[in-house]
Formats: C-alpha cells, sequence, structure tokens
C-alpha cells in the first residue's frame, strides 16, 4: 500500500475512532443526535401525532373544540388515551409554568405511545410522542379554536431538559420529585429526585398532587415547603394517603378530579422504559454506522462484526433487560390502592394467554405488577430496535426465564414468576426466537 494511502487511512481511523469516543459518552448526546445515523430533527417520524396530523390533513379525522378545555377532549378520544390517566403536577416544571400552581396544576395523560401536558388557561396543549426510530418527539397545539388545527413540532426548547444525562443522553421522558414552595415553585438548592420504579416511595411525588392510599409508606406528595431554610423538614404522613383533591383546588376544572397513585407509579415505569429502549436504539443505530465506515476502510468484509460493536449491543441490551424484568424495583410493604378506574381498565388491555394471563396484570402488594416483564415488550418501539441487540435482549431473556442466569440482578424473580412469564410470552410474542419454542422451562 503507498505510504500516502496508509497516512490518509490511518488519518481516517482516528477520527472515526475519535467519533466512537464521543458518542458513547451521554452527556455529548446533544450534539450528536444530529448527525448521522439519528438526524433527530431532520428524519421523517411516525409517531402517533404525525399520523393523526396526516389525517386531519386528509380530511379524515376532526378535532371538536370545548368551550372550557380546548382540543384537549378530542385529543384523548382521537388517541385513546384513558380520561383515568390523569396525573396532576403543580410543581412549576412546564415551559408554562406562568399558568402552573397549586390551585391550577398540570394535568397529564398518556398511553403506552404519548404524553400529553393540559395548562388551565394555557396557550397549548404539550405533547411527548414515541416514534419506534427517533424517541421522543415533543409538539404543541395551541389551544385556540382553528379550521386546521396543527401540530407543532418542537425540540431545541423542549431537548433542554428532555436530552441529557436523566434521559440517558436521548431525547426521553422525565419525571421528576422536587421540594415545592406554597406557590409551586421547586427550590432546587434543595436538590431533586428523577424517579422510576426503582426510586423509594419517601422520594417520589414532590410537587405532585396524589391520590390513593399507600398505608404505613409515606411520600412527598400534596405537600409544599413551610420553611424554605429547612424544605426537607415537612411531615410526609400528612400528604399521604388522600383520596379526594377538593380542599387544594377545585377539582371540577379537570375533566377527571384524580391524580391516580397507581397512574403514577405505571407512568414512571413506563418513562424508564422507553428510555432504556430508545437508548438501545440510538446506541446500535451507532455502532452498526460507525462500523460499516471501519469496514470500508479497512477492506473488510460489509458484515464483519467487531468485538467492540458487540460489546455496545450488549451494553445497551442488558440496560433494556434489567428495566424490563423490574430489576431493583422498590419493594412495597403496604397494599397500593388507587382512586380512579385507571387500574381496572389498564389491567384489561394487551394479549392474554389461554389462562387469561396479561402482563398488565397488578399485584400492589409487593410490587407494581403481578409478573414483573414490561408490557412495553409489545411495544412499537420494542418491535422496532435494529436486530443485533433485540437478538441479544431475546437471547438473555431466555436465559434468566429459564434458570440459566440467576445471577443477584435478577434473584427478584422466583422460579414461578420466570414460568408464568415465558408461559405468557411464548403465546403473546410472535416473533420469540426458535430456541424460545422448542426448550421447555
Amino acid at each position: 500500500m503507498p505510504r500516502h494511502t496508509a497516512l490518509r487511512r490511518s488519518s481516517f481511523l482516528l477520527l472515526v475512532a475519535s467519533a466512537l469516543l464521543f458518542t458513547n459518552r451521554p452527556a455529548f448526546a446533544q450534539f450528536t443526535i444530529e448527525e448521522e445515523p439519528i438526524r433527530y430533527g431532520q428524519r421523517q417520524v411516525d409517531d402517533p401525532l404525525a399520523q393523526l396530523q396526516k389525517k386531519l390533513d386528509a380530511g379524515n379525522a376532526k378535532l371538536k373544540y370545548h368551550y372550557e378545555f380546548g382540543y384537549l377532549p378530542a385529543i384523548l378520544e382521537a388517541l385513546d388515551v384513558p380520561v383515568s390517566s390523569q396525573v396532576l403536577v403543580f410543581a412549576k416544571t412546564s415551559f408554562q409554568r406562568p399558568h402552573i400552581s397549586p390551585r391550577t396544576p398540570r394535568a397529564l395523560y398518556f398511553n403506552d405511545d404519548i404524553y400529553i401536558g393540559y395548562v388551565q388557561n394555557g396557550d397549548v396543549l404539550e405533547f411527548s410522542a414515541v416514534d419506534p426510530q427517533q424517541g421522543a418527539v415533543f409538539y404543541s397545539l395551541d389551544q385556540q379554536k382553528s379550521e386546521q388545527p396543527r401540530f407543532t413540532r418542537q425540540t431545541d426548547r423542549c431537548l433542554i431538559c428532555h436530552s441529557s444525562s436523566r434521559t440517558e443522553g436521548i431525547p426521553g421522558h422525565v419525571v421528576r420529585s422536587v421540594f415545592p414552595d406554597r406557590n409551586g415553585m421547586p427550590l432546587f438548592g434543595a436538590g431533586t429526585f428523577t424517579i422510576d420504579h426503582r426510586s423509594p416511595l419517601k422520594k417520589r411525588w414532590g410537587g405532585w398532587y396524589v391520590t390513593g392510599t399507600s398505608g404505613k409508606q409515606t411520600h412527598m406528595g400534596n405537600m409544599t415547603v413551610k420553611d424554605r431554610r429547612f424544605p426537607e423538614k415537612f411531615d410526609p404522613a400528612a400528604g399521604s394517603n388522600v383520596t379526594k383533591l377538593d380542599d387544594f383546588f377545585d377539582t371540577k376544572r379537570y375533566v377527571s378530579p384524580h391524580s391516580d397513585i397507581v397512574s403514577l407509579m405505571v407512568m414512571e415505569h413506563q418513562t424508564r422504559m422507553h428510555n432504556m429502549l430508545t437508548h438501545a436504539n440510538y446506541q446500535s443505530r451507532m455502532a452498526i454506522h460507525y462500523e460499516d465506515i471501519i469496514n470500508k476502510a479497512l477492506d473488510r468484509p460489509a458484515d464483519h462484526r467487531s468485538e467492540s460493536t458487540t460489546r455496545r449491543f450488549s451494553h445497551a441490551g442488558e440496560k433494556v433487560l434489567k428495566c424490563l424484568l423490574f430489576s431493583e424495583e422498590t419493594e412495597l410493604v403496604s397494599p397500593i390502592v388507587g382512586t380512579s378506574a385507571f387500574t381496572k381498565e389498564f389491567a384489561t388491555q394487551g394479549p392474554a394467554d389461554t389462562q387469561g394471563r396479561r402482563l398488565r396484570d397488578f399485584d400492589l402488594k409487593k410490587r407494581i405488577f403481578k409478573y414483573p416483564c414490561s408490557y412495553l415488550i409489545y411495544s412499537r418501539t420494542f418491535n422496532d430496535l435494529p436486530k443485533p441487540v433485540k437478538a441479544y435482549v431475546y437471547k438473555r431473556l431466555h436465559e434468566v426465564l429459564t434458570g440459566a442466569d440467576e445471577t443477584e440482578e435478577f434473584a427478584h424473580l422466583s422460579a414461578t414468576d420466570r414460568q408464568a412469564i415465558l408461559e405468557i410470552l411464548r403465546e403473546t410474542r410472535r416473533d420469540l426466537p426458535k430456541t424460545w419454542r422448542a426448550e421447555k422451562p
């Protein structure tokens, strides 16, 4: 090989190696997501709102305007988002913060693919829709009546909070617990908590309203800080086991009077699961993209797979696996009981096996779900994972469920749990590898 060609190739590989180094660091994710292969703001998306907008543009759908709630009721119906999913946050953590307070909390609604934010007297409805490739995609919809309602995609303003170390460096979802003052302003100097199914209840729901009972387990919901000098000094028992919110604000100004504790717990798990799936998608696509470049530079076969690329698949896949199986989930010591229809409605959705078992079946005594494997394994985001990382997740999931992996990370799963989850998945997932069908547990 001529010397100048070798030097050119060495320099090229050095640049590629540098790119690989930086894309492995979440802190730099906001600088790389607009480059190949992600191109977050440029690539066409196919999330629920993009699909609805196409129907509106074609005249195949209409949104009825409500005199008090604007387009909220019509959106909930069009996207099949249950009213019972409503949770209320009074901390000023939205860009519409001037309209949010303990007397006028922000309402959130969700299903498996979308999150909707409603603010009393707010200028817009807020949306975070899940695209199977690009992750969280943010939109707003003007609350002024229009003949042609249009969802406006938001990027920079939302990504300040929604693409950081809190979201694994990808455009994702965040549920935070804060110390709010009497006006709902978070006292950031006192610290905040990013919450999901691993979080102790005592750190959850600061700045949120919570309806439902949790027994002797206390939380930070329904409370404001009285003394800014000592924000952590409040009585959590006073805000726990609250079943009605009428004493806090006018609940008639919302489509539901609840901020259901079970809905909150499901949403917290779901946001992290979405983030782990998007993180795995991004990492896998970047690994494949850079390996393609290196393979061409080194005249390797196009299907050559390096150890470093394989490690990136396994690293991302392990994060998905742990979240999927509720590793490190906080153990409940008292039953959790919600106040709305959410628990019943949620549990009747999704596929069931011949015994009527669903991954959405609740436990709510020692953990959230009776069969601790995330229902988002049926989601488009999981279905569309790049093949290498999806194959890795299936392989590792099979190892755990058949007892081949009994490490500490999965010790929370009993033999009965593993058997039940394995049986449910065998009947309800059609794309399982052949080994899942052939082997007996």
